[in-house]
């Protein structure tokens, strides 16, 4: 009876680089697909968020309150106690034929029912507050959300629009809290604490932006990457 043979070194090592070649040959393969791939999509991606974040900003900046490229002017904020954030954020610097027109920035009322509360907001250079938006929250469905004007029931005259217009020159600061604390801003009965974390956090923002308008504007711009956590 003849003994199996067994494979040649030579033999071993040409299958060997077959095989690494085959590997080697998909990789590059693969790899350029992606490349490709990543290469057209990325144009569409990038449009669609910058559509997003002008969609997001023109819920407190209406259209004809500036007329140049938002997301080309911003500036970067680092993150801000006094604002609420614990992350980097980026400031929009609105301007009408080429004078400064308002800001709109991020907040957050760190002090929700269910937590933290996140805002952006608009504020024109003469401090009155174009509208102030909830874009983050997880407050209770049916009474703390009223704070979320896509959520609130009242369509007619949501919540969160009292704040409209407003301005600190308008009302005194001691005013800039809920009625049930000797403010002039609503609440709705059995969520007080959702609204009076927003009014406090947009007192606070409307001191803010109106100690830094200037510097905001003097700033030089930089690539906005986008309204955090939108974090927002």
């Amino acid at each position: 009876m003849s003994s199996p043979q067994t494979a040649s070194p030579l033999g071993i090592l040409n299958i060997s680089l077959r095989t690494a070649t085959v590997l080697l040959l998909f990789t590059l393969v693969f790899t350029t697909l992606m490349a490709v791939v990543h290469g057209a999509t990325k144009a569409p991606i990038a449009a669609s968020v910058e559509a997003e974040k002008l969609k997001l900003i023109g819920e407190v900046l209406p259209a004809e309150a500036y007329d140049n490229d938002l997301l080309k002017d911003a500036v970067e904020l680092p993150a801000t106690a006094a604002l609420g954030l614990d992350q980097p954020s980026q400031v929009y610097r609105a301007r009408k034929a080429g004078a400064p027109a308002a800001l709109v920035f991020e907040a957050a009322a760190p002090d929700g029912y269910s937590g933290r509360i996140g805002l952006i907001l608009a504020v024109r250079t003469d401090g009155e507050l174009l509208a102030v938006r909830v874009v983050a929250h997880k407050e209770t469905p049916g009474l703390g959300d009223y704070i979320d004007p896509h959520k609130d029931k009242n369509k007619e005259r949501p919540w969160i629009r009292q704040f409209d217009r407003q301005s600190l020159a308008r009302l005194p600061t001691e005013r800039w809290r809920v009625q049930k604390d000797g403010g002039a801003f609503e609440q709705r009965s059995g969520a007080t604490i959702s609204a009076r974390a927003v009014t406090n956090a947009v007192a606070r923002a409307m001191h803010w932006a109106a100690a830094h308008q200037q510097e905001l504007f003097d700033s030089a711009p930089v690539s906005a990457a986008g309204l955090s956590g939108t974090q927002l």
